[in-house]
């Protein structure tokens, strides 16, 4: 297990070394299960982000040209590490984040590594030709990338930016979230390790306001990909339009799940409110709007409120929820639920306390709002916390309207008798996402989301192509 204390937290790794940083900041990095410090993380300033982009343009040229076979097996490389790292993965997401280690491996790493290998094997799609009537096309990458990543599934959005980018040839400078950076370091010297060439990938922690500035407006930035809030999305997209750069981004949700009268109403109701509580609601895909048919509402209202009362906290191997990732995410999501209560909502189970015995750490418990309506702030405003809200509704039409009232698109889901019957539904609901009775995660498959839940796709074949530009070249008819 790495001594999270020996990781270069008091240096960047620009150009293929690990270098002081041109600003003198820091700042510290917390266990919200204990409110430790684990250790200072050095601050990068926008020059720091000058020398990473100047390096990542000075590779690019050869990077680019590198064929796809040995970008294949510098991925694969790449994966080995991660492998080999597993558990130090596991441990600072674990430490930082506040998740159970034993949930971390599964939710936080086992899927990372699967989608670097994914995109090894994806390398040679950027040496495919096609033609189009008397015309050729041919894929290039986009250039030099910035990244600005979260910290809620950190390593997760990591590897959907880095991964893709890697396998299509491009170059990049990344930004971890102050709270949770550790992993990165990690992934910093994994890289190293593998013998990725210097410049490729550089790694500049620092505030969002002053390096994530940064990357967005440097107009030695071909592209940008942020994840994080809507409100911080659209300061990105500003900063970056005047050089006109291309922008992705994986914003916030207010999601839906819709279970039909015929549905297995237990094991809907359980698996939905499992879904806001994993990872103590900070997850921007969490279906955090219940909708329960009427004539079955307070029998759905009873099983969440035993479901969020059985929800074992802590960090320990028997627990199914940690603490909030900082103290300001704590008080913001006690001041959701108290919002929630003077709005009229009924609260049947949890609230902004702490946990009896947890004084220590910034838990909140599992809570559960019924009679909520979707004009209040709580069905309207993503909480990111463990907070559900049990809506109901008098048939499908209203449903999907209830559903579809929202300006997030993120995610949504339906449990219905069997998959074959939620499938219409699904269709109409406008999101990127849509998990039927249950369906898990797919790194396969195309992320991302309608609406205010940001633009661009992450993860599959549409991942990949968020870093290609199309060239087409008309041949003499």
């Amino acid at each position: 297990m790495t001594d999270l204390n020996k990781l270069q937290t008091g240096k960047l790794f620009i150009d293929g070394q690990w270098r002081e940083p041109l600003g003198m900041g820091s700042h510290p990095v917390i266990n919200p299960a204990t409110e430790e410090i684990i250790c200072e993380v050095s601050e990068g300033s926008a020059e720091d982000v000058d020398l990473a982009v100047t390096a990542a343009r000075a590779a690019f040229h050869s990077w680019r040209n590198s064929t796809a076979q040995k970008r294949r097996e510098l991925l694969n490389a790449i994966a080995d590490g991660m492998e080999k790292r597993k558990e130090d993965l596991t441990f600072a997401i674990s430490q930082t984040l506040g998740c159970p280690e034993h949930i971390t491996r599964w939710l936080h790493v086992d899927g990372p590594i699967y989608a670097m290998r994914y995109y090894a094997e994806r390398t040679f799609e950027m040496e495919k030709t096609e033609k189009a009537a008397h015309s050729l096309l041919f894929r290039e990458p986009v250039g030099v990338c910035g990244f600005i990543t979260p910290w809620n599934y950190p390593l997760h959005q990591f590897v959907g930016k880095v991964a893709p980018a890697l396998a299509a040839g491009c170059t990049m400078i990344s930004k971890p979230a102050e709270i949770t950076p550790l992993q990165d370091f990690i992934m910093a010297e994994i890289i190293e390790e593998t013998g990725v060439p210097a410049g490729v990938f550089n790694l500049v922690p620092g505030a969002g306001s002053v390096v994530g500035a940064a990357l967005s407006a440097h107009p030695g930035i071909d592209m940008v990909s942020f994840t994080g809030s809507t409100r911080a999305g659209v300061e990105v997209a500003k900063a970056a339009a005047p050089t006109v750069k291309r922008v992705t981004q994986e914003l916030g949700g207010k999601s839906p799940l819709i279970i039909t009268p015929d549905a297995d109403l237990e094991a809907a109701v359980r698996w939905g409110c499992e879904d806001v509580f994993i990872n103590s609601g900070q997850t921007c895909t969490a279906l955090t709007r219940m909708l329960v048919p009427a004539e079955r509402y307070e029998e759905a209202v009873e099983i969440a409120r035993q479901v969020a009362e059985g929800i074992a906290m802590g960090t320990g191997d028997d627990a199914f929820m940690g603490p909030l990732s900082s103290a300001r995410q704590r008080e913001i999501v006690r001041g959701y639920i108290q919002r929630g209560i003077d709005e009229g909502a009924r609260m049947v189970t949890g609230g902004a306390e702490a946990p009896e015995g947890m004084e220590k750490g910034f838990y909140v418990k599992p809570t559960v709002f019924a009679d909520v309506h979707n004009h209040m702030s709580i069905a309207r405003e993503e909480i990111f916390g463990p907070v559900t809200c049990l809506i109901p509704y008098r048939d499908m039409d209203e449903a999907i309207s209830i559903a579809n009232d929202t300006e997030y698109g993120l995610s949504s889901g339906v449990w219905a008798k069997d998959a074959e019957s939620a499938m219409s539904l699904a269709r109409r609901i406008e999101a990127g996402l849509c998990f039927v009775n249950g369906g898990e995660f797919n790194y396969d498959a195309p992320f991302g989301g309608y609406k205010r839940s940001g633009n661009g796709r992450e993860f599959g074949e549409a991942g990949l192509g968020e870093f290609i530009e199309l060239k087409s070249v008309q041949l003499p008819a």
